[in-house]
């Protein structure tokens, strides 16, 4: 954890990502609002994580690890830990699906308004929650 430059970018990086949604959004590309919210979950709670001074995983849902370590982050983050690792789980589940779909789905037929709507929103509670890690 000598980098500590990488926490901030991670988190600049998720924020660029987040742009991106919004313009995946405004095009109907529901399945990619779904899999780029998800990158961009992953890297909001991994610079979370070093913020901790704990490892980061080669894991795309470290929500439980968030819950094993939550002593380590600040008393501001502390009480939305349970939904992180809940948002965490939920979007890990979608990641491959909403990208290469399966051979009985297609993402793009699959994947509703309600759906980006939801993973945009919890990205964007994230976000808010995590942002002054970023300046």
């Amino acid at each position: 954890m000598k980098n500590r430059s990488l926490t901030k970018d991670y988190l600049i990086r998720a924020e660029h990502r987040l742009a991106a949604v919004d313009l995946l959004f405004s095009r109907g590309a529901f399945a990619d609002v779904v899999r780029e919210a998800q990158e961009a979950v992953e890297l909001m709670l991994k610079a979370l994580l070093r913020t901790g001074r704990i490892e980061i995983p080669r894991i795309h849902d470290v929500g439980d690890i968030l819950l094993e370590n939550r002593q380590r982050f600040s008393k501001d983050v502390q009480p939305h830990l349970e939904r992180f690792a809940e948002i965490s789980r939920q979007m890990r589940r979608d990641r491959e699906l909403a990208f290469y779909g399966s051979e009985d789905l297609t993402p793009s037929e699959f994947y509703k308004k309600a759906d980006a709507e939801r993973a945009l929103g919890d990205a964007r509670f994230i976000w808010e929650k995590l942002r002054p890690f970023a300046t």
